[in-house]
């Protein structure tokens, strides 16, 4: 059971798992804004994937789910991600975020009690968050799983009690968990309000390319691929109880990703005149904006054995050459959903 698969990452894990791995796979997704069944177009007839339209707080619904389907392990990715957004609207990511997650626990801990012990032993419930709650870095160190936790945002204050409330039932009710947290991820299917879908299509679409402050903060960047294949592993391999850093060892700045994404368009697809750089525009920064993360992935990749397979240089020429060549899939949510304003100013009501 996937949670949140026609998001991001999630419709990333479908497509792996049923593609690649021959897994039964269903996904649950309440299909907000940022839900996009298009991006499962590959295997939504495929006889291994089964599609509900469900909401990770609506516990009736859940139960029943789980019931049809008896999962063997649930991957839990649906949340409300976009840090921008949880400033204009943080009731909607305590919502989905902390609640979505305790009813994921609540039911899940119900269906593991009653399962035969041969199947009691082999479940897994694998909770999916971020760096974002380890806070902001300074110019040196990384992320490691003992790093305190330090949120800064709505958004990343939400994922860190969600995380807790996932440890918590693993201590008070042996509940068989994982947990991982990951580096910003980047590929095809990335819904356009974020840093590096948004600056291709605005781009293409000569609009600004807004760089939030000086653009110095630093992000490491993860291929959503390479997160998918972590993901599986984890929850194939990974110890009880324990958490697993997910990262690419790809630090850049914001600036820097944007115009690596400005020279590789001014190769790809140049403009009649000038080049792309010239669209950059420096803006107000983010309330709040963390200053650098980074991760250290060592315990994954010593432990169980995972490698990132993509470095930036290689990722973002993939992914720019996915957008140029997939507008069927971007070219709808720009007209109907998000045409690339900006969020974060904290003007929106709660």
């Amino acid at each position: 059971m996937v949670t949140g698969g026609a998001g991001f990452i999630g419709s990333a894990v479908c497509r792996y798992l049923v593609r690649d791995c021959g897994v039964a796979v269903c996904n649950l997704d309440k299909l907000t804004y940022a839900g996009v069944p298009a991006s499962l177009k590959d295997i939504e007839d495929h006889h291994l994937y089964t599609f509900e339209q469900v909401d990770v707080c609506d516990k009736e619904k859940i139960d029943e789910v789980f019931a049809s389907f008896q999962p063997d392990a649930v991957m839990h990715l649906a949340a409300e991600s976009h840090v921008d957004r949880s400033i204009d609207g943080p009731a909607a990511f305590l919502q989905t975020n902390i609640l979505g997650t305790y009813t994921m626990l609540d039911v899940a801990k119900k269906y593991w009690l009653n399962l035969s012990e041969e199947k009691k032993e082999t479940f897994r419930f694998h909770h999916i968050s971020t760096d974002e709650v380890y806070g902001s870095l300074g110019a040196e160190g990384l992320f490691e799983e003992t790093t305190s936790y330090d949120p800064r945002s709505p958004y990343s204050a939400s994922k860190a009690s969600s995380d807790h409330l996932v440890k918590a039932w693993y201590h008070t009710y042996g509940l068989p968990v994982v947990l991982t947290n990951c580096s910003n991820n980047y590929g095809p299917y990335h819904f356009p309000e974020k840093l590096i879908p948004l600056v291709i299509l605005n781009a293409l679409d000569e609009q600004p390319l807004p760089i939030y402050g000086k653009g110095d903060q630093i992000r490491d960047w993860l291929y959503v691929d390479d997160h998918a294949k972590a993901l599986v592993t984890v929850v194939e391999k990974g110890r009880l109880g324990e958490t697993y850093n997910v990262g690419g060892r790809n630090e850049r700045t914001n600036l820097g990703v944007v115009e690596t994404i400005c020279d590789a368009l001014d190769q790809l697809c140049p403009r009649k005149d000038g080049t792309y750089r010239e669209l950059i525009t420096f803006v107000d920064d983010r309330p709040g904006h963390d200053m650098r993360y980074a991760i250290d992935a060592s315990k994954l990749e010593n432990e169980l054995g995972w490698q990132a397979e993509e470095n930036f240089d290689s990722g973002i020429l993939k992914t720019i050459e996915w957008y140029l060549n997939n507008d069927w899939w971007w070219r709808p949510i720009r007209e109907e959903k998000y045409a690339g304003q900006r969020l974060g100013k904290g003007e929106a009501d709660s």
